[in-house]
């Protein structure tokens, strides 16, 4: 099934670009009552990230990575929002065709054992899009 083409999408979560996880935990286990997940290093995209419901903080593990130079050049803040995908492969090239530019023309390796793929801000209203579809 082909989400986009459907036209139904839901979010799978907004991610926030920190510093240190380990005190963004604190301030967002605070401000949502709940706790976060264990960390989780995604070699793949150069981050260590936890989630708190729909929240995903991430830390960049070196300053030459995409979060670490977003860190850098903007701070810390919203990094991207994620949609769910039934089928990514198909998602991409309907996007594709759709004249979307898109960072990762094929799936990635996401935490959890998921896929994921990126479209480029430039052609999504200057919003990191994700991606994600579920996998295990």
């Amino acid at each position: 099934m082909n989400l986009f083409a459907e036209g139904a999408r839901d979010l799978d979560h907004v991610a926030v670009a920190v510093a240190s996880l380990e005190e963004a935990i604190r301030l967002f286990e605070l401000l949502s009552g709940r706790p976060a997940t264990p960390p989780e290093t995604v070699e793949a995209q150069g981050v260590r990230i936890c989630f708190l419901g729909l929240v995903e903080l991430l830390e960049p593990l070196h300053p030459d990575t995409p979060v670490g130079r977003f860190l850098a050049k903007r701070g810390p803040g919203l990094h991207h929002i994620a949609y769910r995908s039934s089928d990514l492969v198909a998602d991409l090239e309907h996007l594709r065709n759709q004249g979307i530019e898109l960072i990762d023309a094929r799936p990635r390796p996401g935490s959890n054992g998921h896929q994921v793929a990126f479209l480029h801000p430039r052609s999504t209203g200057g919003v990191l899009i994700e991606l994600v579809q579920r996998g295990g």
